[in-house]
């Protein structure tokens, strides 16, 4: 117990001359919005993801098979905004390939503005999220977490993807004291299921609740925030910036 707790601190508030200085708590944000987003994507966008692809390639399984509150098409504008997205973030992590924190700070920022962009049009919809408003949605979404992945995958923060828990699950019970492992970095692997759990939470009740563009402004806050933070944080001399 005493090593989870010591393991969560250090993530949480990373020593100065740890690795990846500032990024895992900033990695924990980046969670925190997509549980956010695929709260909103699954319940108001008609069953579909944003950032979990995998549960979007079996959604268009189901929907393809005939089953019933599924639409194929959503399932594949969905992924194919998320590889646009993707395509994007691999363009800026080799822009950016020698300092990870110009890396994290363009794409938090252009995804800020996308989720911004979804911010006015669930404004101006005014809550009536017909065909159009949907799958404009869907696409400003989907880019920006198809970005977001790709940038996330360039810095190479162990164990925070921001997107994907299956392994992270995985990697907490499989390398554990029981099952005969060293149990690494346990502190920051729940801690990464927690974000997700409390992003998606509050998403859904802020959604449930008729508040889908407080919801998609939190989201963008959170966006905001992190490019700022990372603006000010990644001077020229701070040995984390370089490459992992």
């Amino acid at each position: 117990m005493h090593r989870l707790l010591s393991d969560a601190a250090r993530t949480l508030v990373p020593a100065r001359a740890d690795r990846d200085g500032p990024l895992p708590p900033l990695m924990l944000v980046l969670t925190v919005v997509t549980g956010l987003v695929d709260a909103v994507s699954y319940l108001t966008l008609g069953h579909v993801f944003v950032a979990n692809m995998t549960g979007n390639v079996v959604f268009l399984g189901f929907a393809l098979a005939g089953a019933q509150g599924l639409s194929a098409l959503a399932s594949v504008v969905a992924m194919t905004a998320f590889l646009c997205g993707a395509l994007a973030g691999g363009r800026l992590g080799t822009r950016f390939a020698g300092h990870r924190g110009h890396l994290l700070r363009m794409s938090t920022g252009a995804q800020t503005l996308l989720v911004a962009g979804a911010v006015v049009v669930a404004a101006v919809a005014d809550g009536r999220v017909g065909p159009g408003v949907r799958y404009t949605l869907i696409v400003l979404l989907g880019l920006g977490m198809g970005l977001q992945n790709a940038a996330v995958r360039r810095l190479g923060v162990p164990d925070l993807t921001t997107t994907v828990l299956t392994l992270t699950l995985t990697g907490l019970a499989a390398d554990s004291g029981p099952a005969g492992g060293a149990a690494p970095r346990p502190g920051r692997r729940i801690l990464s299921v927690l974000a997700m759990f409390l992003g998606a939470l509050a998403g859904a009740g802020l959604v449930l609740h008729g508040r889908l563009v407080l919801a998609l402004g939190l989201a963008a806050l959170l966006l905001a925030g992190t490019s700022v933070t990372v603006h000010r944080l990644s001077t020229a001399g701070a040995p984390w910036v370089r490459p992992a």
